[in-house]
């Protein structure tokens, strides 16, 4: 692992060291240029706010997920080494605008975040787990389609579908309306508006006429987006927990 001095004089800010933290409230990679929460290496002076994702602080020679990329050989660039051509990450279809890893073979990008992305994970106290697919049989929560370019997370019974790309693009628009500061997200109305633009056909208002399924079924739907949140962007924050725990209880 590079030390802080190695990742500051590579990444072109001399001025101080960078200093591992989990960052409380979410931020805009001076690396890669995309959303983010949780942990990252930041500048500790006040006056500086350089801050970078983990991925894109401690890079690899090659990314650690390549599986649907195995002919590759990824290498890592601060820019676009092929200029002003706009290049897309073959992760979450959306463009890429700083760090990237690309293939020296095949015409492949990736974020560096989007490179680390876990391949699959489980739903708690249940037998369901959660892929990540390059193809999905049922609708994506956000967008309402099947189709987009782009890897998806899959619910291993295909009835819980989400594009990497709709839940980068619906978190920061979250962000945008201020859903995601403490105060604002800690009113319920609030937190229901942050919800449903994450899922605008599944998460509705909790009432007293609805039926125990109904309820269930929008639980499993809150666990699923908090846990592909969690899967893309970190560790659950007091945020990210305050926003979802209306639903569990």
């Amino acid at each position: 692992m590079p030390t802080l001095l190695k990742i500051h004089v590579i990444d072109g800010h001399p001025q101080h060291e960078l200093v591992w933290k989990k960052s409380q409230v979410p931020f805009i990679c001076d690396g890669c240029k995309e959303f983010g929460f949780g942990v990252c290496y930041q500048c500790p002076h006040k006056k500086c706010n350089y801050i970078l994702h983990e991925q894109c602080a401690i890079r690899r020679p090659s990314p650690p997920f390549q599986q649907f990329f195995p002919k590759c050989n990824f290498q890592f660039h601060k820019e676009n080494p092929l200029g002003s051509t706009t290049r897309v990450c073959d992760i979450c279809a959306l463009d890429i605008q700083g760090f990237l890893y690309q293939c020296t073979r095949e015409d492949h990008d990736l974020h560096p975040h989007c490179a680390s992305l876990p391949p699959v994970f489980s739903l708690p106290d249940s037998n369901t787990e959660i892929y990540l697919r390059k193809e999905i049989k049922s609708r994506c929560l956000k967008c309402q389609s099947k189709k987009r370019s782009g890897l998806s997370y899959v619910s291993s019974d295909g009835k819980l579908c989400y594009h990497v790309a709709c839940l980068k693009e619906a978190c920061l628009e979250n962000w945008k309306k201020g859903y995601f500061q403490l105060d604002v997200i800690s009113d319920d109305e609030n937190k229901c508006l942050a919800l449903q633009n994450l899922a605008p056909k599944h998460v509705v208002l909790r009432s007293k006429d609805q039926s125990s399924k109904a309820r269930k079924g929008i639980k499993w739907v809150i666990i699923f987006l908090k846990l592909l949140v969690s899967a893309i962007f970190g560790e659950p924050l007091t945020l990210l927990s305050t926003l979802f725990q209306f639903y569990e209880n």
